[in-house]
Protein backbone atom coordinates (compact mmCIF):
# COMPACT_ATOMS: atom_id res chain seq x y z
CA UNK A 1 0.00 0.00 0.00
CA UNK A 2 1.18 3.22 -1.02
CA UNK A 3 0.73 6.28 1.66
CA UNK A 4 -1.40 9.07 0.57
CA UNK A 5 -1.67 7.38 -3.07
CA UNK A 6 -5.80 7.21 -2.49
CA UNK A 7 -6.24 10.51 -1.45
CA UNK A 8 -4.18 12.35 -3.90
CA UNK A 9 -6.33 10.49 -6.69
CA UNK A 10 -9.62 11.24 -4.92
CA UNK A 11 -8.85 15.04 -4.73
CA UNK A 12 -6.99 15.11 -7.81
CA UNK A 13 -10.49 13.66 -9.13
CA UNK A 14 -12.42 15.83 -7.54
CA UNK A 15 -10.27 18.95 -9.03
CA UNK A 16 -10.79 18.11 -12.51
CA UNK A 17 -14.58 17.08 -12.25
CA UNK A 18 -15.37 21.12 -10.70
CA UNK A 19 -12.67 21.85 -14.15
CA UNK A 20 -15.08 19.85 -16.28
CA UNK A 21 -18.36 21.03 -15.28
CA UNK A 22 -17.33 24.58 -15.18
CA UNK A 23 -16.52 24.04 -19.21
CA UNK A 24 -20.09 22.70 -19.24
CA UNK A 25 -19.09 19.07 -19.46
CA UNK A 26 -21.06 16.70 -17.70
CA UNK A 27 -20.13 14.26 -15.09
CA UNK A 28 -20.91 11.65 -12.55
CA UNK A 29 -19.38 14.00 -9.48
CA UNK A 30 -21.81 14.72 -6.66
CA UNK A 31 -19.46 16.03 -3.62
CA UNK A 32 -16.57 14.75 -1.98
CA UNK A 33 -17.20 14.26 1.59
CA UNK A 34 -13.90 14.04 2.78
CA UNK A 35 -10.23 14.19 1.47
CA UNK A 36 -10.66 10.14 0.43
CA UNK A 37 -14.32 9.85 -0.40
CA UNK A 38 -16.66 11.24 -3.28
CA UNK A 39 -20.24 10.68 -4.47
CA UNK A 40 -20.82 9.97 -7.80
CA UNK A 41 -24.42 9.41 -10.01
CA UNK A 42 -24.50 5.41 -9.86
CA UNK A 43 -25.07 4.51 -13.65
CA UNK A 44 -26.33 1.12 -14.87
CA UNK A 45 -23.72 -1.71 -16.30
CA UNK A 46 -25.62 -3.85 -18.85
CA UNK A 47 -24.08 -7.38 -18.78
CA UNK A 48 -24.87 -8.15 -22.19
CA UNK A 49 -24.51 -5.12 -24.49
CA UNK A 50 -25.48 -7.34 -27.79
CA UNK A 51 -29.00 -7.21 -26.49
CA UNK A 52 -29.14 -3.88 -25.97
CA UNK A 53 -32.09 -1.64 -26.66
CA UNK A 54 -30.77 2.15 -28.36
CA UNK A 55 -33.45 3.29 -26.96
CA UNK A 56 -32.21 2.65 -23.50
CA UNK A 57 -30.99 5.85 -21.22
CA UNK A 58 -28.72 5.55 -18.17
CA UNK A 59 -25.79 3.26 -18.49
CA UNK A 60 -22.34 2.72 -18.39
CA UNK A 61 -20.11 2.71 -22.20
CA UNK A 62 -18.28 -0.63 -21.54
CA UNK A 63 -15.12 1.41 -23.45
CA UNK A 64 -11.91 3.25 -22.66
CA UNK A 65 -11.13 6.33 -24.65
CA UNK A 66 -7.47 6.22 -24.75
CA UNK A 67 -5.70 10.14 -26.37
CA UNK A 68 -1.83 10.49 -26.86
CA UNK A 69 -0.48 14.00 -27.47
CA UNK A 70 3.05 12.16 -27.21
CA UNK A 71 4.50 8.92 -28.37
CA UNK A 72 5.35 6.77 -25.22
CA UNK A 73 4.35 3.46 -23.49
CA UNK A 74 2.02 0.92 -25.80
CA UNK A 75 1.80 3.38 -28.68
CA UNK A 76 6.05 3.52 -28.53
CA UNK A 77 5.95 -0.33 -28.43
CA UNK A 78 4.04 -0.80 -31.40
CA UNK A 79 5.34 1.92 -33.40
CA UNK A 80 8.90 -0.75 -33.16
CA UNK A 81 7.20 -3.31 -33.40
CA UNK A 82 6.06 -2.26 -37.50
CA UNK A 83 1.66 -2.42 -36.01
CA UNK A 84 1.73 1.77 -36.42
CA UNK A 85 2.93 3.45 -38.72
CA UNK A 86 4.27 7.06 -38.98
CA UNK A 87 1.96 8.01 -41.49
CA UNK A 88 -1.15 6.59 -39.12
CA UNK A 89 0.30 9.49 -36.95
CA UNK A 90 0.46 12.07 -38.89
CA UNK A 91 4.14 11.77 -39.69
CA UNK A 92 5.62 11.82 -43.45
CA UNK A 93 6.28 8.43 -43.84
CA UNK A 94 10.20 8.63 -43.94
CA UNK A 95 9.79 9.83 -40.47
CA UNK A 96 11.18 7.76 -38.00
CA UNK A 97 8.84 9.28 -34.46
CA UNK A 98 11.02 9.37 -31.32
CA UNK A 99 10.27 8.17 -27.32
CA UNK A 100 8.21 11.58 -26.69
CA UNK A 101 8.27 12.76 -29.57
CA UNK A 102 4.97 15.07 -30.22
CA UNK A 103 2.39 14.26 -32.46
CA UNK A 104 1.66 16.29 -34.98
CA UNK A 105 -2.13 16.01 -33.94
CA UNK A 106 -4.17 13.85 -31.13
CA UNK A 107 -4.25 10.01 -31.70
CA UNK A 108 -7.73 8.85 -30.69
CA UNK A 109 -8.11 5.16 -30.25
CA UNK A 110 -11.24 2.84 -28.36
CA UNK A 111 -10.52 -0.17 -26.12
CA UNK A 112 -13.00 -2.04 -24.32
CA UNK A 113 -13.30 -2.02 -20.19
CA UNK A 114 -15.48 -4.70 -19.19
CA UNK A 115 -13.17 -7.47 -20.46
CA UNK A 116 -10.36 -9.49 -19.05
CA UNK A 117 -7.50 -7.74 -21.42
CA UNK A 118 -8.24 -4.50 -22.77
CA UNK A 119 -8.70 -4.76 -26.57
CA UNK A 120 -8.40 -2.74 -29.03
CA UNK A 121 -11.60 -1.45 -30.96
CA UNK A 122 -12.35 -0.15 -34.58
CA UNK A 123 -14.63 2.81 -34.34
CA UNK A 124 -17.20 0.36 -36.13
CA UNK A 125 -17.20 -2.29 -33.11
CA UNK A 126 -16.74 0.25 -30.73
CA UNK A 127 -20.41 1.70 -31.57
CA UNK A 128 -21.77 -1.44 -31.98
CA UNK A 129 -20.98 -2.61 -28.21
CA UNK A 130 -21.86 0.47 -26.41
CA UNK A 131 -24.87 1.12 -28.77
CA UNK A 132 -24.08 4.42 -29.32
CA UNK A 133 -24.52 6.62 -32.61
CA UNK A 134 -21.96 8.27 -35.06
CA UNK A 135 -23.34 11.67 -33.40
CA UNK A 136 -22.42 10.56 -29.89
CA UNK A 137 -19.47 8.71 -30.72
CA UNK A 138 -17.91 11.91 -32.19
CA UNK A 139 -19.23 13.63 -28.99
CA UNK A 140 -17.62 11.77 -26.83
CA UNK A 141 -14.11 12.64 -29.05
CA UNK A 142 -14.96 16.14 -28.75
CA UNK A 143 -15.64 16.49 -25.37
CA UNK A 144 -12.49 14.92 -24.36
CA UNK A 145 -10.50 17.08 -26.67
CA UNK A 146 -12.34 20.02 -25.17
CA UNK A 147 -10.59 18.45 -21.79
CA UNK A 148 -7.61 17.86 -23.33
CA UNK A 149 -6.60 21.54 -24.60
CA UNK A 150 -7.87 22.86 -21.19
CA UNK A 151 -5.53 20.23 -19.28
CA UNK A 152 -2.87 21.07 -21.34
CA UNK A 153 -3.12 25.30 -21.17
CA UNK A 154 -3.43 24.87 -17.15
CA UNK A 155 -0.24 22.29 -16.88
CA UNK A 156 1.84 24.07 -19.14
CA UNK A 157 2.28 26.56 -16.27
CA UNK A 158 2.60 24.43 -13.20
CA UNK A 159 5.81 22.58 -15.36
CA UNK A 160 3.87 19.90 -16.65
CA UNK A 161 3.66 18.20 -20.35
CA UNK A 162 0.61 15.91 -20.66
CA UNK A 163 1.33 13.02 -22.85
CA UNK A 164 -1.67 10.96 -22.96
CA UNK A 165 -4.87 9.99 -21.09
CA UNK A 166 -8.00 7.55 -20.64
CA UNK A 167 -11.64 8.54 -20.18
CA UNK A 168 -14.72 6.81 -19.57
CA UNK A 169 -17.91 7.82 -19.90
CA UNK A 170 -22.03 6.84 -19.70
CA UNK A 171 -25.06 8.24 -20.63
CA UNK A 172 -27.20 10.16 -18.39
CA UNK A 173 -31.24 9.26 -17.77
CA UNK A 174 -31.79 12.24 -20.59
CA UNK A 175 -29.13 9.95 -22.70
CA UNK A 176 -26.47 12.53 -22.37
CA UNK A 177 -23.06 11.68 -22.42
CA UNK A 178 -21.42 12.62 -18.78
CA UNK A 179 -17.86 11.16 -18.22
CA UNK A 180 -17.47 8.98 -15.27
CA UNK A 181 -14.78 6.92 -13.19
CA UNK A 182 -11.69 9.48 -12.75
CA UNK A 183 -9.14 11.46 -15.25
CA UNK A 184 -6.28 13.38 -15.39
CA UNK A 185 -4.40 11.30 -12.24
CA UNK A 186 -1.18 9.79 -12.20
CA UNK A 187 -2.81 6.61 -12.68
CA UNK A 188 -5.16 7.46 -15.21
CA UNK A 189 -2.87 9.41 -17.34
CA UNK A 190 0.64 10.03 -18.05
CA UNK A 191 2.44 13.13 -16.97
CA UNK A 192 6.55 14.20 -17.84
CA UNK A 193 8.39 16.92 -16.37
CA UNK A 194 8.17 20.07 -18.47
CA UNK A 195 11.54 21.31 -18.00
CA UNK A 196 13.09 18.18 -18.42
CA UNK A 197 11.18 17.59 -21.52
CA UNK A 198 12.28 21.01 -23.07
CA UNK A 199 16.13 19.80 -22.11
CA UNK A 200 15.46 16.30 -23.95
CA UNK A 201 15.02 14.13 -20.60
CA UNK A 202 11.61 12.25 -20.15
CA UNK A 203 11.31 12.00 -16.13
CA UNK A 204 7.87 10.50 -15.66
CA UNK A 205 5.65 11.82 -13.13
CA UNK A 206 2.58 8.88 -13.21
CA UNK A 207 2.26 5.53 -11.93
CA UNK A 208 4.06 4.99 -15.37
CA UNK A 209 7.27 5.58 -12.58
CA UNK A 210 5.73 2.07 -10.59
CA UNK A 211 5.51 0.28 -14.06
CA UNK A 212 9.17 0.62 -15.42
CA UNK A 213 10.43 -0.33 -12.06
CA UNK A 214 8.53 -3.96 -12.84
CA UNK A 215 9.21 -3.68 -16.20
CA UNK A 216 13.09 -3.44 -14.94
CA UNK A 217 12.67 -6.38 -12.30
CA UNK A 218 11.18 -8.66 -15.52
CA UNK A 219 8.17 -8.64 -13.95
CA UNK A 220 5.91 -7.14 -16.76
CA UNK A 221 7.31 -9.84 -19.38
CA UNK A 222 6.02 -12.20 -17.11
CA UNK A 223 2.91 -10.94 -16.74
CA UNK A 224 2.29 -10.18 -20.64
CA UNK A 225 3.79 -14.12 -21.02
CA UNK A 226 0.84 -15.73 -18.33
CA UNK A 227 -1.59 -13.56 -20.19
CA UNK A 228 -0.92 -14.42 -23.62
CA UNK A 229 -0.64 -18.45 -22.81
CA UNK A 230 -4.28 -17.91 -20.36
CA UNK A 231 -2.65 -18.61 -17.55
CA UNK A 232 -2.86 -16.90 -13.73
CA UNK A 233 -1.60 -14.08 -13.99
CA UNK A 234 1.97 -13.94 -11.11
CA UNK A 235 1.20 -11.71 -7.74
CA UNK A 236 2.54 -8.70 -7.83
CA UNK A 237 5.75 -8.62 -6.09
CA UNK A 238 5.88 -5.69 -3.26
CA UNK A 239 8.16 -2.64 -2.94
CA UNK A 240 10.63 -2.13 -1.15
CA UNK A 241 10.39 0.62 1.61
CA UNK A 242 12.23 3.12 0.32
CA UNK A 243 10.67 2.50 -3.32
CA UNK A 244 7.15 2.93 -1.52
CA UNK A 245 7.97 6.07 0.26
CA UNK A 246 9.26 7.33 -2.75
CA UNK A 247 6.23 6.50 -5.10
CA UNK A 248 3.99 8.13 -2.19
CA UNK A 249 6.11 11.54 -2.80
CA UNK A 250 5.96 11.67 -6.58
CA UNK A 251 2.18 11.11 -5.79
CA UNK A 252 2.01 14.29 -3.67
CA UNK A 253 3.96 15.75 -5.58
CA UNK A 254 1.70 15.22 -9.02
CA UNK A 255 -1.15 16.32 -7.06
CA UNK A 256 0.02 19.58 -6.43
CA UNK A 257 1.34 20.09 -9.67
CA UNK A 258 -1.91 19.36 -11.30
CA UNK A 259 -4.47 20.45 -8.90
CA UNK A 260 -2.50 23.76 -8.09
CA UNK A 261 -3.22 23.19 -4.80
CA UNK A 262 -1.06 21.97 -1.04
CA UNK A 263 -1.63 18.69 -0.05
CA UNK A 264 -1.02 19.68 3.53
Amino acid sequence: MIPHKGETLNRTSAYWFSVAEQMGILTHFIESPSPGQMRVKRVEVIHDYSKMDICTKGYLLPLEFIVRHCIAGSLLDRLRAGKVSAEELGFPKSHTPAHGEALPQPFFEVTTKLEPVDRKLSTEEAMKISGMTPDEFNGVRETILKIDERMARELRPRGLIHADGKKEFAFDNNRDLMIVDTFGTADEDRFWDARAYDEGRLVELSKEFVRQHYRKIGYLETLEKARAARKPEPDIPPLADAMRDQVSGIYIDIFERLTGQKFR
